[in-house]
């Protein structure tokens, strides 16, 4: 996984997550719409830039099936950097108190929304590899 993959999904993931934060309090009232990340997502981030690998290998396969895969990918990095951070007290989210969720650190709900952004961040990888080309 080449370094500059690393730094561009960590700090896209962080953009997207002061997006989708930002959005979420507007939504719930909150008109300054204040938009928030934690420095430790930046690794979790980071390792989207395996999807350049697993895109080489799948990308023969249809888009659905890609998708499908890149989300239970993010379902899994997901759970497993947030039972470590619960380990440590130092998780960042808690979803404990929202349905469809599995022990608090994930949300089933979302797979849409890791759906469309594995394939986003197989999209920018993709372009990252022709500009560096």
């Amino acid at each position: 996984m080449p370094k500059n993959d690393f730094i561009l999904c960590g700090f896209t993931g962080w953009c997207l997550e002061i997006f989708w934060t930002g959005m979420h309090s507007l939504l719930t009232g909150q008109f300054t719409m204040m938009g928030k990340t934690s420095l430790l997502m930046f690794p979790v981030y980071g390792l989207a830039a395996l999807i350049r690998p697993a895109y080489d290998k799948f990308s023969h396969f249809p888009v659905m099936i890609r998708g499908i895969f890149y989300t239970c990918g993010i379902f899994l990095v997901e759970f497993l950097s947030g039972s470590f951070f619960r380990k440590l007290h130092i998780c960042p989210w808690d979803y404990s108190h929202v349905p469809f969720q599995y022990k608090g650190v994930i949300r089933l709900d979302y797979a849409p929304l890791w759906f469309l952004t594995g394939l986003f961040f197989e999209w920018l990888l993709r372009q990252n590899t022709q500009k560096s080309s």
